[in-house]
């Protein structure tokens, strides 16, 4: 089979980077005013997640610095739900494997799968936070605020999503998401924050927006009385700024990589147009893409393949780097099993392009729209079928870094590194 010749291009966007993380952290810590706050000698826990954030160590150590500037005592806990196994040494690792080590950020890491029940909430609904986090005098959260993956509201993932879901361990975790199918996503996140802000010694809130660049575009510490208003208004911004693909139809969409440091889903059903649906677009959603292939997963995820289910195609490495007890884990917490279904493989990236382009319609293979991503948080730089080549010409937002040519596959048949 003829595969379609592709195209470089270079995506260019608006994108705002903050140049000083180190001090703008401290900036912004400062500028709340806490020093009546902590005490000298006060234990602070500083949650830690498992996405990968860019600098995501540096601005762990920044908030560090800034808490013993204040007369406090930090230390870190991974704030992940299930991730990493649902283990207290497997949540460590990915901590640690992002920079965060004792040794860098100048304080230990406690981690425990340990949580204590702090609050009812609808009458019925526990909440539960870290064990370590909840005998601290204060608490430190920091996360991304991005779209949710799998929820829609004027709260999605963010500060918010980091007390329930992260603070919350896997024990919570699996029981708030349960809680979602009957309360709505909304009412929980909601009123399980208030909860938790109230009873958690919740100091404040370093929420963290990235551009399309996965560089990092503000940084903001927030009180946590403003965590809901200031946290609706950065989403805002959050999907102004977000990567995408740069056109709406897609015939087979070739993901080089997905993983939990990439989204909570492995992939980001933002990016591929799966929000609402796992193998198609909702009929408002954009892009719509017929095939996904995923060739790989990321280091980083260490097997957890969660989200896998999403694609219609894999090479076969997928499975063979696949942690099932971690990825099956993770699933069933989020209550979305279908997210660790193994899709159909085979052995070579050339199979698999074949046998994509063989089910998305009535288009000779050589003539499909085609395109190659890095994963769904880079993708300043992708490749293009030739079908694009003539709307790449006509907008001022794409550049052409090398012209079409033959894809470049191994002996194998395996596509060669970007």
């Amino acid at each position: 089979m003829a595969l379609p010749n592709m195209i470089r291009i270079r995506q260019h966007f608006e994108a705002p980077e903050v140049d000083d993380i180190a001090g703008t952290v401290k900036a912004q810590i400062a500028g709340l005013n806490l020093q009546s706050r902590v005490k000298t000698g006060d234990s602070v826990a500083i949650s830690v997640g498992s996405r990968g954030i860019n600098e995501i160590a540096l601005i762990t150590k920044s908030i560090v610095d800034a808490v013993k500037d204040l007369g406090g005592e930090p230390f870190i806990v991974p704030a992940m739900g299930s991730h990493g196994g649902g283990t207290a040494e497997g949540q460590q690792q990915i901590v640690e494997s992002y920079g965060v080590t004792a040794e860098y950020v100048g304080c230990e890491i406690r981690a425990t799968m340990d949580v204590v029940q702090v609050g009812t909430v609808e009458g019925e609904v526990p909440v539960y936070f870290d064990k370590y986090a909840a005998e601290a005098d204060h608490v430190v959260v920091a996360g991304r605020i991005k779209p949710h993956t799998g929820f829609v509201g004027e709260i999605e993932s963010g500060l918010h999503k980091m007390m329930l879901i992260g603070l919350g361990k896997h024990k919570g975790a699996a029981l708030y998401h349960q809680a979602i199918v009957q309360y709505s996503f909304d009412r929980i996140i909601r009123a399980v924050a208030s909860e938790v802000i109230d009873k958690c010694g919740i100091l404040f809130g370093l929420a963290i927006v990235e551009n399309q660049y996965d560089h990092t575009a503000m940084i903001e510490a927030v009180a946590p009385e403003n965590f809901a208003e200031r946290e609706r208004e950065l989403l805002v911004l959050a999907k102004k700024w977000m990567p995408r693909l740069p056109f709406d139809r897609v015939d087979l969409l070739v993901i080089d990589e997905i993983g939990k440091n990439i989204s909570g889903s492995g992939l980001d059903s933002n990016v591929v147009g799966r929000k609402f649906y796992e193998h198609c677009a909702a009929e408002k959603e954009f892009p719509k893409v017929t095939r996904i292939l995923v060739r790989d997963l990321t280091p980083e995820t260490h097997g957890n393949a969660a989200g896998v289910g999403t694609s219609e195609y894999i090479h076969q490495r997928v499975i063979d780097k696949m942690d099932v007890e971690s990825t099956v884990i993770n699933c069933m917490t989020g209550n979305a099993p279908s997210g660790a279904a193994i899709p159909i493989a085979f052995p070579t990236d050339r199979e698999c392009m074949e046998k994509a382009l063989e089910t998305v319609g009535y288009v000779a293979p050589e003539n499909a729209r085609v395109l190659r991503i890095r994963n769904t948080l880079q993708l300043g730089e992708l490749w293009v079928s030739e079908a694009y080549a003539d709307e790449v010409g006509k907008r001022e937002d794409l550049s052409v870094v090398t012209d079409a040519a033959q894809m470049e596959l191994d002996d194998q048949g395996d596509l060669l590194t970007w």
